[in-house]
C-alpha cells in the first residue's frame, strides 16, 4: 500500500511539471527544437524538415548530413551516422538542395568516400540549436561546433592527439571545383550541384580559410584520391587536408559562399565574420534569432505549448532564403537564376505559393512587413528577368503544384498596406500571369484559355488535377480584382476579375453538395468518388478541395442550402472514417496516410488545402466548433518533438497555421485586412509590432478546459464581430478574450458578425 501511495504521489508530481505554467520568456531563441519533424520518411512525414543552423532568412544554411550525397532526406532523426556537414538551401526533401557542398573532419586516414568518411554519432552527444551546432563524430573522436551568418559560418572541430587528421571538403558531383592553396591555408570550389529552376552557368562559390597550417593535401576526383594535388575538376571533386593534432586541439574553419564569385564570397566572409572568435559569431546569431523571436512573447502556457510555439515561428523565420549578396560598396547584387545575370537588387528563393499564401505570407504582413517589403521588391525582380512571377521558386521557376497564387501573395501585401516598391509593374505581373500559359505547367495558368472562355478548366482536355486549378484560379482572380480596386485601375478591368472570381460555382455539384471536375461539354465528370484524391484535385479529394472558396464562403454556403445545411457538411468532414481512394497516384502516398492515422475522419491537417476549414463555423453562426477544432488540432497535431507535425511543414505554412491560431485568428481569405477568430491558447501574449506600437491578447482564464471563447473585448469595449481587422490589430492596443468550458452559443451567431464574404458585399 505505502508503494502504491509513493507511485501516486509521484505521478502527481509529474503531472504537475507538465501542466507548470511558463510565466515569462525572456531568451526565446533557447525554448525552440531544431528538430522538431525530423522523424519522416517519404512514406509517412511528421515534417519533413531538418535542423536549419542559420539565422533568420540567412542565403546559406548549414546541416548534419545523416543521407547520402543527392537524397533528400538528408538529415532524418532515426539515423545513426553522419556523413558531413552540409551547406544547403533546401526548401524540403520533394524539392532537394541546390549550391550544396560538405565538410567532414576524420583521423586516422584520408577517407573521402561518404561511407567511408561517415561517423555514427548519438542525439545524447548533439546540441542543435538555431545559431549553434554540436556533435560528437564517435568513429573519429572529434566534436564539431557550427555558428552561422547570413553568407557564412565559422566551424570549430576539437579534435584527439593523431598524426593523422584530416579535413574533406566535398563539392558534390554533377559537375565541381577545388583547388587548395597552402600558402594561404585556404581552399576553394565550387558546386554546380542543382535539383532544377537555375540557368547553364549557374554556380555556387565557395571560400574556406583554416586557422593551422596543413602538412598534407589530397585531390580527388570521383573515386580517385592523389596525394600533392592541389586542383581538381570533373563531375566530382573534393580535397583532402591534413595535419597533426594534440588531444583537445581546437581547428577553426571560416566558411562562405557566393552565387556571384570567389571574390564576392571573401567580401562576405570579411563583412559578416571579420576577425571574429567562434564563440562571438555564435552569440550574434543568437542576438539576430531573439531580435525576431522577441517580436511575440507568450505568458501562461505550458512548456510544450511554449516550446511549440517557438519551433514553429522558428521554422517560420528560414524561408524565403535570402538570394541576394552585398558587394564591395555595399550594395545590394543577385545572381539570377532566371537569366543566369549579376544584377541589382534583392531576390528570394525557396518557396511555393502553393503552400504559403495561406498563412505565412499574412504573417510577414502582420508581423514582419519591412523583410515581405524586401520579398515582393525580389518578385519585381523575378518577372523582370523571367518574364513571369514563380509559383515555385528553388531558386528559379520549378514546374510544381497548381494555381496562380502569386497574385495573393502581391495583393495581400499590398492591401495590408505595404508601399515603396512598383506595385504597378507588379500588377501587370499579375495580369499577365492570370492570361497566359508560362514556359512550364506550373508557371501562369495551364488551361488558362478554357478557364476564360468556359468558366473552368475541364476534366477531359488531358489537363491534370484541373477543379483544383479551376478553384485556385477563382480566388486568384479575386485578389487581383481587390488589387485592381486599390489602384484605382478602370471598372471594365477589374470588374473581368471580380466575374471570374465566381468561376468556383461552374463546378459545385448539387447533388453531391461538393465540388467536381466537369466535362469540356458542361457535364459533371462521371463516375465521382469524392474520396478519391488527386484527379480532379491537387494532393487531396474533393471533401478537402470543396473548401477552397475562401473569398466567398457565404456564395458557398447558399450553394449548399444555407447555415445548417453548410454547418452539417462541416461536421461531416470529421464524422466520416478515413476512407480514401489512392488509384490516381498508383498507390498510397504520404499525404493520405497522414490523414487516415490522426483520427480525425477526413480532416487532412498535414496538407494545406483544407487547413483553413475549421475556421469557417464562424461563417455558419457555431463559431464555438472553429474554437474546439482549433484547440483540438492545436493539442494533437503539433509537440515540439521529432515527430511533431503531422505531415509537411512546407515552409513555414503548417507552423503559420499554429502560430497564428496561438494567437487566437487566422487569415482564412488573404487579400482582404480581416482574421477570422479562433480561441487563443495563452493566458497572455504580447506582439511588438513593425510601427512600434504593442498589441497584447489577454486570455487570463485560458486553460485546458476554458477553450471556449464567452466574450471579446477590443481596447475595453465588447466587440461582437468573428473577425478582427488588420489595420485595426496595427494600431496596437488590446484583445481581452473571457474564456469558459462550455461554449457560448449565443457570440456571433448571427449574419452580422460573420466574416467577409464576396457575395454578402456584392449584396450591399
Amino acid at each position: 500500500m505505502k508503494k502504491i501511495t509513493q507511485l501516486v504521489i509521484a505521478l502527481a508530481c509529474i503531472n504537475t511539471l507538465n501542466a507548470q505554467l511558463v510565466t515569462t520568456v525572456s531568451d526565446p531563441v533557447e525554448w525552440i527544437n531544431p528538430l522538431m519533424g525530423t522523424d519522416s520518411k517519404g512514406s509517412l512525414s511528421n515534417g519533413n524538415t531538418y535542423p536549419a543552423i542559420a539565422v533568420p532568412w540567412g542565403m546559406n544554411f548549414w546541416m548534419p548530413q545523416t543521407g547520402n550525397m543527392g537524397n533528400g532526406w538528408a538529415y532524418t532523426y532515426s539515423s545513426d551516422k553522419i556523413r558531413g556537414f552540409k551547406q544547403t538551401h533546401q526548401p524540403s526533401p520533394w524539392m532537394n538542395d541546390y549550391g550544396q557542398f560538405a565538410i567532414m573532419p576524420v583521423t586516422g586516414g584520408a577517407k573521402f568516400k561518404q561511407d567511408d568518411r561517415a561517423s555514427w554519432f548519438s542525439h545524447k552527444a548533439e546540441t542543435a540549436k538555431p545559431y549553434y551546432y554540436s556533435v560528437y563524430l564517435a568513429d573519429w573522436d572529434i566534436t564539431t561546433e557550427i555558428a552561422p551568418t547570413e553568407r557564412a559560418a565559422q566551424f570549430r572541430f576539437t579534435f584527439p592527439q593523431n598524426d593523422s587528421s584530416f579535413v574533406v571538403v566535398d563539392a558534390l558531383d554533377r559537375g565541381s571545383y577545388v583547388k587548395v592553396i597552402p600558402g594561404e591555408n585556404k581552399i576553394i570550389g565550387y558546386t554546380t550541384r542543382n535539383s532544377g529552376g537555375v540557368p547553364a552557368n549557374f554556380k555556387n562559390y565557395f571560400v574556406i580559410y583554416i586557422d593551422k597550417p596543413f602538412t598534407v593535401s589530397y585531390g580527388w576526383k570521383d573515386s580517385a584520391l592523389t596525394k600533392g594535388v592541389t586542383e581538381s575538376a570533373g563531375k566530382h571533386a573534393g580535397a583532402v587536408i591534413g595535419f597533426k593534432t594534440t588531444r583537445g586541439e581546437q581547428v577553426n574553419l571560416r566558411v562562405a559562399s557566393s552565387f556571384i564569385s570567389y571574390e564576392q564570397a571573401d567580401i562576405s566572409l570579411k563583412r559578416e565574420i571579420g576577425n571574429d572568435a567562434f564563440e562571438v559569431t555564435k552569440q550574434k546569431a543568437k542576438a539576430a534569432w531573439n531580435k525576431q523571436l522577441n517580436r511575440i512573447l507568450v505568458e501562461g502556457g505550458t512548456v510544450d505549448q511554449t516550446r511549440t510555439f517557438y519551433s514553429c515561428l522558428y521554422r517560420m523565420l528560414q524561408f524565403p532564403q535570402k538570394h541576394y549578396e552585398l558587394d564591395a560598396a555595399g550594395k545590394i547584387v543577385h545572381y539570377s537564376p532566371y537569366n543566369g545575370e549579376v544584377v541589382p537588387g534583392y531576390m528570394f528563393a525557396g518557396t511555393g505559393f502553393w503552400d504559403t499564401f495561406r498563412a505565412l505570407y499574412p504573417f510577414l504582413n502582420f508581423m514582419y512587413p519591412s523583410i515581405n517589403k524586401e520579398m515582393q521588391e525580389g518578385l519585381l525582380n523575378d518577372y523582370k528577368e523571367g518574364g513571369f512571377l514563380p509559383e515555385w521558386s528553388s531558386p528559379g521557376f520549378r514546374s510544381v503544384m497548381v494555381g496562380n497564387n502569386s497574385a495573393s501573395v502581391v495583393a495581400d501585401a499590398y492591401i495590408k498596406g505595404m508601399r515603396g516598391y512598383d506595385i504597378n509593374k507588379l500588377y501587370e505581373a499579375l495580369i499577365h500571369g492570370a492570361n497566359n500559359e508560362g514556359p512550364m505547367t506550373a508557371v501562369g495558368r495551364a488551361g488558362v484559355k478554357y478557364y476564360n472562355e468556359l468558366g473552368y478548366v475541364p476534366y477531359d482536355v488531358k489537363i491534370n488535377e484541373n477543379a483544383a486549378r479551376t478553384l485556385e484560379y477563382a480566388y486568384d482572380d479575386f485578389t487581383i480584382w481587390q488589387l485592381g480596386k486599390a489602384l484605382g485601375r478602370p471598372k471594365e478591368e477589374t470588374d473581368l476579375y471580380m466575374k471570374r472570381s465566381q468561376n468556383y460555382r461552374n463546378l459545385f455539384d448539387p447533388e453531391t453538395k461538393l465540388m467536381r471536375g466537369k466535362n469540356q461539354d458542361g457535364k459533371f465528370q462521371s463516375p465521382f468518388n469524392p474520396f478519391k484524391w488527386g484527379d480532379a484535385f491537387t494532393e487531396g479529394n474533393s471533401w478537402h478541395y470543396s473548401w477552397s472558396v475562401f473569398h466567398d464562403i457565404e456564395g458557398l454556403k447558399r450553394l449548399m442550402g444555407g447555415n445548417k445545411a453548410f454547418v452539417g457538411m462541416l461536421d461531416s468532414v470529421f464524422n466520416m472514417p478515413p476512407v480514401f481512394d489512392e488509384s490516381y497516384y498508383g498507390g498510397v502516398i504520404h499525404e493520405i496516410r497522414e490523414m487516415q492515422i490522426m483520427n480525425m475522419g477526413q480532416y487532412a491537417h498535414g496538407n494545406q488545402p483544407i487547413q483553413h476549414m475549421i475556421y469557417l463555423y464562424n461563417y455558419g453562426g457555431e463559431p464555438w466548433k472553429t474554437q474546439y477544432w482549433v484547440r483540438r488540432v492545436m493539442e494533437q497535431l503539433y509537440k515540439a518533438t521529432p515527430d511533431g507535425y503531422c505531415g509537411d511543414e512546407d515552409n513555414g505554412q503548417t507552423s503559420a497555421w499554429y502560430v497564428f491560431s496561438a494567437m487566437g485568428f487566422y487569415p482564412v481569405c488573404p487579400g482582404t485586412t480581416q482574421y477570422v477568430l479562433g480561441t487563443p491558447l495563452f493566458k497572455k501574449m504580447t506582439l511588438t509590432l513593425d510601427n512600434g506600437k504593442k498589441l497584447t491578447i489577454n486570455a487570463p482564464a485560458n486553460s485546458d478546459a476554458n477553450k471556449y471563447v464567452q466574450q471579446v473585448k477590443r481596447n475595453g469595449v465588447v466587440y461582437s464581430k468573428n473577425w478582427v481587422d488588420h489595420f485595426d490589430l496595427f494600431k496596437g492596443g488590446t484583445l481581452d478574450f473571457n474564456m469558459g468550458s462550455t461554449p457560448s452559443k449565443t457570440r456571433g451567431t448571427t449574419p452580422d458578425a460573420f466574416p467577409y464574404s464576396f457575395s454578402t458585399e456584392a449584396n450591399k
